[in-house]
């Protein structure tokens, strides 16, 4: 089957139709998720950078931890990402008797995730252009017996103007292209689990408005 990228983005329904109509197949949404997970891991890098540098004098070694982990995290982060909305897909399904594979559904959320690499490409934009003008407190050892001084730098460092305006940026765009997503895995479900379109809209709703409630809950409190 050829993979029509304008088709899945917008037009999901005759997408799916076409593709659910096949054998079980996760290679490219798995390629999908791949390619968010690099770009996520790009920009764990450049967020590492600057909390590596906020703590690479408290103790030797720290910013490599620090710069290995956000990265490891943000790579392995977009795969665990995908089990878990599968996995919430399919259990809220089953209150609707929904028939399919845990693996079709897996398909599905791999599929709809494509918004979420145009997204994660916009927002690295946006930390290229603002992380560059953030000023970076830097601590010493000495902060290792001074919790208030590690929670105060770090304060400092998150209401940064430049770093507040990156906050907002990113946040409304996850927010913008995770409602994307969630239009397309309404189709997606609906043909992966054999329910309504309403029994679809609402497997896939109640997460996603729960989510973008805590976003922007988050950037209230900026």
């Amino acid at each position: 089957m050829s993979i029509s990228i304008p088709d899945i983005l917008i037009r999901p329904e005759a997408f799916f139709d076409n593709a659910l109509a096949e054998k079980e197949n996760l290679t490219v949404p798995a390629l999908i998720i791949l390619l968010g997970s690099i770009v996520a891991a790009i920009y764990g890098y450049l967020m590492g950078g600057l909390s590596a540098k906020m703590m690479a004098g408290m103790m030797p070694g720290m910013d490599s931890i620090i710069l290995i982990s956000a990265v490891a995290g943000a790579f392995v982060g977009t795969f665990i990402f995908w089990i878990i909305v599968a996995a919430v897909f399919y259990l809220i399904s089953l209150a609707f008797k929904g028939q399919g594979s845990f693996s079709r559904v897996m398909e599905v959320v791999g599929y709809g995730y494509l918004p979420q690499v145009l997204g994660s490409l916009i927002t690295l934009i946006a930390a290229i252009e603002y992380l560059p003008k953030v000023t970076v407190p830097i601590l010493t050892k000495s902060a290792l017996d001074n919790p208030e001084a590690i929670e105060a730098a770090m304060k400092t460092f998150m209401h940064d103007p430049a770093m507040v305006e990156l906050t907002q940026i990113t946040t409304l765009v996850a927010i913008v292209f995770m409602l994307w997503s969630a239009h397309i895995w309404i189709f997606g479900i609906k043909k992966a689990r054999n329910i309504s379109m309403r029994d679809s809209a609402i497997c896939v709703g109640i997460p996603i408005v729960l989510y973008v409630l805590y976003l922007i809950h988050n950037l209230g409190a900026l």
